[in-house]
């Protein structure tokens, strides 16, 4: 008999505003490949008109099944699809919205209008940029002639909320200094979260729960006291990577309640583990070190880069403290006082976009930096393909998927050595991120020698090969077995 897992996330694709979601994705598929079975359990009211291969649509999707018992939608598949339309009177696409399956993993959306783990605000001004800017057109998929039609358009709230889909604005929460990455009530949401999890859960069969992030422990710990069941708490990022020492203490009390009242944890590096254990108290023993993975797809890594004579150097991440984009800013100062034709590409947003943009412009570099907004699906890949080099200067990072992306199609990598996934790579270059000089002298040595380049690129592609999810899905299965064990249940 297969593991059954109750998987509780945040976001999924293509709902993604970092890591997480990525890694939610490919950690699911690879353990889809081990036959366990997995329900996943998203707080998102999710268009369909946003869904990639997998569906994620909640029951407010659509005012018809609004009313549908969710764990009737969640055992949804589609050998029954004609008995749900005759029971329910629902149309074949209604039921297709509802819920989707891998062959093993099951997602459902719950009726939550949650907000965005990070704040996903892109100013009208970065949209105004790509509207002056040929080469920023282009990445982005922009005609080449904007009509006065489509100028109004792009600029309007609508086109930014449509470009980057947003729920939920900041709270009336009077401090908030340092965790910026939040936006919306979300201490409020992830106790809703918690009370759909408990009311939804009743009627499924599952061997473990795995919660991932601070959102899902309460909804986490809730269903493990009503089932007995053992949880598993994946600790992808912690209070002091988003906020420095200005932590906020109620996000930091879930924290440590999660991952006290859970059986094992995971974290995605050696760096989180040591901050859990000295910063939460965690017992070193029951905690196990799961690195992050990545899918590769050889046609995707041979993609021919765009041609072109200037150098493009890559930001690819969200535009907060904790990724350390004042530092990409300042380095790129230093590169172009020293190089030219070279051009620096910010791919992402963030609550620190604007300020970001006011520094380029400062510095007088902002013609030589382009803002190209939040970037899904085949974007990625193109933003890669005309990449020479990939920075990733993050002040603090747990783990950090967007270098083995990098490397995966072929782009050499910068990363900063308060990165966990530093941990496990060799092919890369490595500074800290408050050396700004470093950090330059690094963009200009692999920019000016092209067997530097060439061994970074080909080295690095081969070394990631071997980082996979199903390498990490095999371990977090072994922890499975673990936590089963500890509760006298195999």
């Amino acid at each position: 008999m297969s593991r059954r897992v109750l998987m509780l996330g945040w976001e999924f694709p293509p709902f993604i505003s970092g890591g997480l979601g990525t890694a939610c994705y490919g950690l699911t598929k690879a353990l889809d490949r081990r036959h366990v079975d997995v329900t996943f359990v998203l707080p998102k009211h999710v268009q369909s008109s946003f869904a990639s291969h997998v569906h994620m649509v909640s029951p407010g999707d659509a005012p018809a099944h609004r009313s549908l018992p969710l764990p009737q939608a969640v055992m949804m598949t589609r050998d029954v699809h004609a008995a749900a339309r005759a029971e329910l009177g629902l149309p074949h696409e209604e039921i297709e919205k509802i819920i989707h399956r891998f062959s093993r993993v099951t997602t459902l959306g719950l009726p939550i209008t949650a907000p965005e783990p990070y704040t996903s605000s892109l100013a009208p001004s970065l949209l105004r940029l790509a509207l002056e800017s040929a080469e920023l057109r282009r990445v982005l998929k922009l005609p080449d002639h904007i009509t006065p039609e489509l100028r109004a358009h792009l600029l309007s709230e609508t086109a930014v909320q449509e470009a980057v889909p947003e729920s939920g604005g900041r709270g009336a929460e009077p401090f908030q200094p340092r965790s910026s990455d939040y936006g919306g009530d979300l201490v409020a949401e992830s106790e809703r979260y918690a009370r759909f999890c408990v009311d939804t859960v009743r009627t499924l069969d599952f061997d473990v729960i795995h919660a991932h992030d601070w959102l899902t422990y309460p909804a986490g710990l809730a269903v493990a006291r009503m089932t007995g069941k053992p949880l598993v708490v994946h600790v992808h990022s912690t209070e002091f990577d988003r906020s420095g020492e200005h932590v906020n203490q109620p996000l930091y009390n879930i924290e440590r309640r999660g991952m006290h009242g859970a059986v094992r944890v995971i974290t995605v590096s050696m760096l989180t583990r040591n901050l859990c254990v000295n910063r939460y108290g965690v017992n070193p023993d029951k905690i196990d070190v799961v690195y992050n993975g990545v899918d590769l797809d050889p046609r995707v890594a041979g993609l021919e880069p765009i041609k072109h004579n200037e150098k493009v150097v890559l930001y690819f991440g969200r535009i907060t403290m904790q990724k350390g984009p004042e530092y990409f800013i300042a380095a790129a100062k230093r590169v172009l006082d020293v190089m030219h034709g070279v051009k620096f590409v910010v791919a992402g947003n963030g609550d620190q976009a604007q300020r970001i943009i006011e520094m380029a412009a400062g510095m007088g570099i902002g013609n030589k930096i382009l803002f190209t907004g939040f970037l899904r699906g085949k974007d990625i890949q193109r933003v890669f393909s005309i990449a020479d080099l990939y920075v990733m200067p993050s002040v603090s990072e747990p783990f950090g998927i967007a270098p083995l992306e990098a490397m995966g199609n072929r782009v050499p990598v910068i990363i900063s050595r308060t990165s966990g996934v530093g941990e496990i790579l060799t092919n890369v270059l490595k500074c800290d991120f408050w050396d700004v000089d470093d950090l330059a002298n690094k963009i200009v040595a692999v920019l000016r020698h092209p067997p530097l380049q060439r061994t970074l690129r080909d080295s690095g592609y081969w070394e990631v090969r071997g980082i996979t999810w199903d390498g990490a899905a095999a371990k977090v299965d072994a922890v499975y077995d673990r936590a089963l064990a500890a509760v006298g249940k195999h």
